[in-house]
């Protein structure tokens, strides 16, 4: 079995061990996962990134702080959650705009040649917009559980620890936000 292949909990025990390269593969592992996860926060790719820095430091410097308890996993995505969260006070506060979304939006006039049907690719970027804005629409305990159950696809049991609600709570909040969601998404269709 490769160090790729080993559990979190054997990488973590490696690098809380001293072993750097058992850090580095945690890193490859978790770093898409957790930008995605962030972005669906904020919606600010730079700030995403900076907050994935930010959670592996955190990560780095406090690696003696992980206890078997719950799983890694559990515990690196909470750590991100609450960066992503202090990170959504600290922009409401201000209330300025992001010039990101200005330059994002200058690149879905890019022609790809994908070979793809260009109608199929405006209606998927313009369902994406939609289901981003609408998450972005949603009160933060309910964008936090649905990103958490169906687009970083974790179990209900992991959900339950990282925000730390009991398992019951956690399911019907996750059932009352797909239902604001659809709404959303259904408000938005209709304008």
């Amino acid at each position: 079995m490769s160090d790729f292949e080993l559990p979190d909990e054997v990488l973590i025990k490696k690098f809380q061990a001293g072993e750097i390269s058992a850090y580095n593969k945690i890193v490859h592992r978790y770093k898409d996962r957790l930008l995605n996860f962030i972005y669906r926060f904020l919606n600010d790719y730079e700030r995403s990134e900076d907050l994935v820095q930010d959670t592996f430091l955190k990560l780095y410097t406090h690696k003696d702080a992980y206890k078997e308890i719950a799983k890694f996993s559990t515990w690196l995505y909470t750590i991100a959650a609450n960066l992503a969260r202090t990170e959504l006070r600290k922009i409401k506060r201000r209330k300025t705009f992001s010039v990101t979304e200005l330059s994002r939006d200058d690149r879905e006039f890019i022609i790809t040649s994908s070979g793809s049907d260009p109608s199929d690719d405006l209606l998927s970027k313009n369902f994406e917009n939609n289901v981003q804005k609408s998450l972005l629409s949603l009160p933060d305990d309910f964008r936090t559980i649905i990103i958490l159950r169906d687009i970083q696809e974790l179990s209900y049991d992991e959900i339950s620890k990282i925000v730390d609600l009991p398992l019951g709570t956690v399911k019907s909040r996750i059932n009352r936000g797909r239902v604001k969601l659809q709404k959303l998404l259904k408000k938005r269709e209709n304008n």
